[in-house]
């Protein structure tokens, strides 16, 4: 597979660069996005969409913090990206916790819900009322503003329009997971592998849970942007840079999320992708392949140092996370997933480490 149209000339090679332009451009402009979100969350009349906007911002942060590293690769058009990563981000974290959180089991609410995401990636897609299907409604126009900054930004990307149908494709599986695994508890898992048996055959080296797993990823919509931010983009390669990303990045990606969360999920009767293993050992093994195909995708990718270095510092910053100490068995599943850790996946971890130190 070679890429004739998308060069990632521009992006850091290796991770002192890196980490210099997150510390400096990204982080900050992250931020500020963030402070103009909360201030808007702040005024949401309805006191449980203020409730779980507020908390979404709050305790997800991370999320946008991760999604905007994309625009250390191309920073002349990071004015671009990091508002729409953010917003698009926020979006969905903030949908994540009404589905999570829900006063509601209905799956037209969940999808409704959802095709605010499916309009924010849409630039000429008309507003909706997407709580319709529910009883909190007024949210001040916040939902909206999401997907109008979403909309506003994707229309300014060079090449937007090279990439529209696969980012739209991944934001429709990413809609169709979030409907099935918050529905009725009796009704997730055959609504869930009915879904999966329209997907099988394209992926057949997976096991459903992964295939669900790596539905539930951004990543692939942000490196779809990334793309986007150039001139030039054909809709072959945007096709191709999907499928670098789709499913063992994105996989990864969720499947270390769901692995660090088990016992908070079992806590709150969650579904969690990791729970459908046989064994730990097994668990640790096929994480570990998927890494391995992860690596292997993005050396198809110009200026594929940068995409490795997502990869390490995707292992670095879940592992690392103190909700791992907790957990007796997933210590056991990281120790495997660090065993002769990479110098770069090293340096990744000391840097998520000082974060949360910073952030604490």
């Amino acid at each position: 597979m070679r890429l004739t149209t998308f060069s990632g000339r521009r992006a850091p090679r290796g991770p002192l660069k890196l980490m210099h332009r997150v510390y400096k451009y990204v982080l900050p402009e992250v931020e500020a996005q963030l402070g103009k979100l909360r201030a808007m969350a702040e005024q949401i009349p309805d006191r449980e969409l203020r409730t779980q906007a507020l908390n979404s911002i709050a305790s997800k942060k991370f999320h946008c913090q991760g999604g905007a590293v994309y625009a250390a690769a191309n920073l002349e058009q990071r004015h671009i990206l990091i508002p729409l990563i953010v917003a698009l981000q926020t979006i969905s974290d903030y949908l994540d916790n009404l589905c999570d959180r829900s006063t509601s089991l209905d799956a037209d609410d969940f999808r409704l819900l959802h095709q605010s995401m499916l309009d924010a990636v849409n630039p000429a897609a008309p507003l909706r009322d997407y709580y319709a299907h529910r009883k909190e409604r007024d949210d001040g126009g916040y939902l909206h503003h999401l997907v109008a900054v979403c909309q506003h930004q994707t229309a300014l990307l060079p090449s937007y329009a090279s990439v529209q149908r696969d980012v739209t494709e991944l934001v429709s599986l990413y809609g169709d997971l979030q409907v099935y695994k918050h529905i009725r508890n009796d009704l997730r898992e055959p609504k869930l592998l009915a879904w999966w048996e329209k997907h099988a055959q394209r992926y057949p080296h997976l096991q459903w849970n992964e295939f669900a797993a790596a539905s539930g990823s951004t990543l692939g919509m942000f490196m779809l942007f990334l793309a986007a931010s150039g001139d030039g983009l054909s809709k072959q390669d945007a096709a191709a840079i999907k499928e670098i990303y789709f499913p063992h990045v994105c996989g990864l990606h969720i499947m270390l999320d769901y692995l660090i969360d088990q016992a908070e999920d079992q806590a709150g009767g969650d579904l969690n992708f990791c729970n459908y293993y046989d064994s730990f050992h097994l668990m640790a093994e096929r994480i570990g392949t998927i890494v391995e195909w992860a690596r292997e995708d993005v050396r198809h990718l110009p200026a594929s140092r940068f995409h490795r270095l997502i990869i390490e510092g995707l292992l670095a910053l879940y592992l690392s996370d103190p909700k791992v100490r907790a957990q007796k068995e997933v210590r056991s599943v990281t120790r495997k997933l660090m065993k002769n850790s990479p110098l770069t996946r090293l340096f990744f971890l000391i840097n998520s480490v000082w974060i949360r130190k910073q952030q604490a």
